[in-house]
């Protein structure tokens, strides 16, 4: 499958994305912070890299289909200033109506203001991982496919009792409705024009209320706790796992949390539990995420004090 078009994200990306997202964690959104930490300067917020993919996907089918499930690992930060370039290839399909692919994001720095060769294929990979897509989508195939890939309780795993002022255990949560407004400035943003999130009409169409809220958008709730309430500003997302478990229309009120399942103190890692509730308490998005936590402003405070 051909790799999107080459595009050179700017502080402005980081800052709409922090708008829309609630997440102006200073790594993403404060340079004279971010140089103060191993990366040197301002990057990627993940979701923000997930939507570039989701994009990506949209215009490489010839009909629209709907991402239920992404995998996502960042091996290396994505900076300002950076070119990028999303990239799919098909895999096996994980069952009928879908589609499993690789997804990549490849990123070069600029020379003297210009990509120094936008054709390289050696591009570093900064963001990789595997997107579940539903062809010919409609409510009942959603609601079909969303309950085979419900998963249970996420399982603690042993780890250490303490990092910086961090526990097992400790949890945050904070609630949302996202407006027509916001899928606009998504789409504008991130280049994905799904019908299903920005057409009412053809949602309804496909048996739906009402037009969806994208899933970088809904994975967007946790890059906000994660980077501004738990761990904290300064957390950096190192892989995050999401799963649609349910269609979630726009103006639907939402609560996401999450929770700190290991503390990894040698690496500075966090695991937490990731999910996203509608007004009854049903799960509509499930998930995993393992951050880094070197950069954090409060622990920063906790060793100088």
């Amino acid at each position: 499958m051909q790799p999107s078009g080459w595009r050179v994200l700017t502080q402005l990306d980081f800052n709409r994305f922090a708008a829309l997202s609630g997440d102006d964690n200073p790594i993403h959104c404060d340079p004279a912070f971010a140089r103060t930490t191993h990366f040197g300067a301002t990057v990627a917020h993940g979701m923000f890299l997930f939507s570039l993919l989701s994009a990506q996907i949209t215009r490489s089918f010839p009909q629209p289909v709907l991402p239920i499930a992404q995998t996502l690992m960042f091996p290396r930060p994505t900076f300002v200033a950076d070119g990028v370039t999303a990239a799919l290839a098909l895999q096996p399909s994980p069952g009928q109506g879908a589609i499993a692919l690789d997804t990549e994001i490849r990123s070069q720095q600029r020379n003297g203001g210009v990509l120094s060769d936008p054709a390289a294929e050696a591009a570093q990979v900064t963001a990789h991982g595997q997107a579940h897509v539903l062809l010919d989508a409609d409510a009942v195939g959603l609601a079909d496919q969303c309950a085979s890939m419900l998963a249970g309780d996420a399982v603690q795993v042993s780890g250490d009792a303490a990092l910086y002022h961090l526990r097992v255990g400790q949890s945050a949560r904070a609630t949302r409705a996202f407006t027509t407004a916001d899928i606009d400035e998504y789409a504008a943003l991130s280049g994905d024009g799904n019908p299903f999130y920005t057409d009412a009409a053809f949602a309804r169409s496909r048996g739906f209320n009402d037009a969806l809220v994208p899933l970088p958008l809904l994975g967007g709730m946790f890059s906000d706790l994660l980077g501004t309430r738990l761990p904290g500003r300064g957390t950096g997302w190192m892989k995050q796992a999401l799963r649609l478990c349910a269609a979630v229309r726009v103006g639907e009120p939402l609560t996401a949390s999450v929770r700190i399942m290991r503390l990894r103190a040698d690496k500075a890692l966090v695991n937490l539990a990731a999910d996203v509730h509608d007004a009854d308490g049903r799960i509509v998005v499930q998930g995993e995420a393992l951050v880094l936590v070197r950069n954090l402003e409060n622990k920063r405070t906790e060793i100088a004090a």
